[in-house]
């Protein structure tokens, strides 16, 4: 039988990407468990996309779309977790794209934000979250990705290396998803207030 459980955690450290260990109370575990929550809730608004056609949101094809990409960050955020949980004297072994996160991530998160408002842009107006199943998903794992960028800012703050392009690459999912929720509502969204 294979254990889950190793014990080599129960001193209160956890072990990084190619060797030692750091406290898991470290704020850049903070920020590595954030990614890990954040991959989690994509899942989450990965599986509702399906029912998103149902509720006014994305049609099947565009819902296929959704998925795909949703799926996609979750794969580029085990790219940031690596990056920012990796030995700060063996960062020589991360590969770009791979366990180091690339400025091409960041650009491809930018065109897809620019595709995205060109196809259906934004209302000026500040939206109260919920509006469908798959947006209330999609703007939760925003928020968690708006979290993990602060406690990663924070990490780089207090000596760990935080690279600019982990930094950014956050930075700009965070807004990705923000816009893929507004498209992921339709026009079912209720603005913040009623002035």
């Amino acid at each position: 039988m294979t254990r889950i459980y190793t014990r080599t955690g129960d001193d209160g450290t956890t072990g990084l990407f190619f060797g030692g260990r750091i406290d898991k109370a470290d704020v850049l575990m903070d920020a590595c468990g954030d990614v890990d929550e954040a991959v989690a809730v994509l899942g989450v608004a990965r599986a509702r996309c399906e029912d998103g056609t149902q509720d006014g949101g994305p049609d099947a094809a565009e819902a296929v779309a959704l998925a795909a990409l949703l799926l996609g960050f979750q794969r580029e955020l085990f790219v940031v977790a690596a990056d920012l949980a990796t030995h700060p004297e063996r960062r020589r072994r991360l590969e770009p794209g791979v366990s180091l996160v690339s400025a091409e991530m960041v650009d491809g998160l930018e065109r897809l934000i620019d595709a995205e408002v060109a196809r259906r842009p934004l209302r000026p107006v500040f939206i109260v979250p919920g509006a469908t199943a798959l947006s209330a998903a999609l703007d939760h794992a925003r928020t968690v990705v708006r979290r993990a960028e602060r406690h990663a800012l924070r990490a780089r703050a207090a000596g760990h290396v935080v690279t600019e392009d982990a930094a950014r690459y956050l930075n700009r999912l965070s807004d990705l998803l923000f816009v893929l929720a507004r498209s992921a509502a339709g026009d079912a969204e209720e603005p913040a207030s009623h002035d």
